[in-house]
């Protein structure tokens, strides 16, 4: 299979471009920077030079391809509802060139959308909440919209992300406490997030895309939810900062635009998506690749 793959030079873009390739799939990657199609030709990937910002590449980019992944998502928070209403128009446009095709596109959203049932895992067939509560699900929306214009089209919700060096939104957390001198997390810290090491997800898009099962939605749940105690402390502990608890009141003035997640208690279930793929993940846990924390890179 060709495979389109937006986002290709990024953090999970780049293992699921080897991925592909290791499974003997062709990749056409986007990139927009010089700096990176090195990598991306190095590790025998196609490069196709385009942006977001230009839906004519897009277009002729999926044209060109059996499937399409769609994981580039500028992750500017200060501009994150403009982010995530492009990110409709980005997907509207890739499957203009799909539909009736039964070529897979495969679309990129968030496990935290289905945590509609308070202090239960989200699960994969839960109802969803719109964009005008969080506004990434303008993702999903607009995936549902190009499947009534019969697009073969799935999900794939992500969870955060981690290696040694990145992990998701914990990483600008990491900042706010070197920046803060300390580790914080509120109330009792009991709420939690999910979690999968950056392989095993790589892993699931592939299998995703292979199976191209129209209107699925996968959860990348590795871990079902790591308590944000768990994660302060551990980063404190590497990082030789204190822990301590504050209260929701002083959650903005301390993370910032984070506030809006840190608080959040979003578990997340993978068990429908273990059956249908057969995915299995068995990279490091969170805690243990916050354990290895790169110091001198956080």
């Amino acid at each position: 299979m060709r495979v389109f793959v937006t986002g290709a030079t990024g953090f999970i873009g780049m293992p699921v471009v080897n991925e592909l390739i290791e499974a003997g799939h062709q990749v056409l990657g986007l990139c927009r920077s010089n700096d990176k199609a090195a990598d991306l030709a190095a590790a025998g990937a196609e490069v196709y030079h385009g942006s977001l910002e230009d839906l004519d590449s897009l277009k002729k980019g999926a044209a060109q391809c059996d499937g399409v992944i769609h994981l580039a998502f500028k992750h500017d928070f200060s501009t994150f509802v403009a982010n995530c209403e492009n990110d409709r128009r980005v997907i509207k446009a890739l499957g203009s060139v799909l539909a009736g095709s039964n070529r897979p596109l495969i679309v990129t959203s968030g496990s935290g959308l289905a945590n509609t049932v308070p202090g239960r895992p989200a699960k994969e067939d839960n109802a969803t909440i719109a964009s005008n509560v969080i506004p990434r699900a303008a993702s999903e929306e607009a995936a549902a919209a190009v499947a009534a214009d019969g697009v073969n089209v799935s999900v794939v919700r992500l969870p955060q992300v981690h290696d040694r060096v990145k992990q998701g939104l914990i990483t600008y957390a990491i900042t706010v406490f070197r920046e803060k001198g300390a580790c914080a997390y509120i109330g009792e810290g009991h709420n939690r997030w999910p979690a999968a090491h950056v392989l095993d997800v790589a892993r699931l898009y592939r299998l995703a895309i292979e199976k191209a099962e129209p209107n699925a939605k996968y959860h990348a749940v590795a871990e079902e939810g790591v308590s944000m105690r768990d994660i302060a402390q551990t980063i404190g502990a590497r990082l030789n900062l204190p822990v301590k608890s504050i209260a929701a009141d002083e959650a903005e003035a301390f993370f910032g635009w984070l506030a809006m997640f840190a608080g959040r208690d979003s578990p997340a279930s993978s068990e429908q998506t273990r059956q249908k793929l057969g995915w299995h993940p068995n990279g490091p846990g969170l805690i243990a690749d916050l354990q290895q924390l790169r110091v001198s890179e956080t």
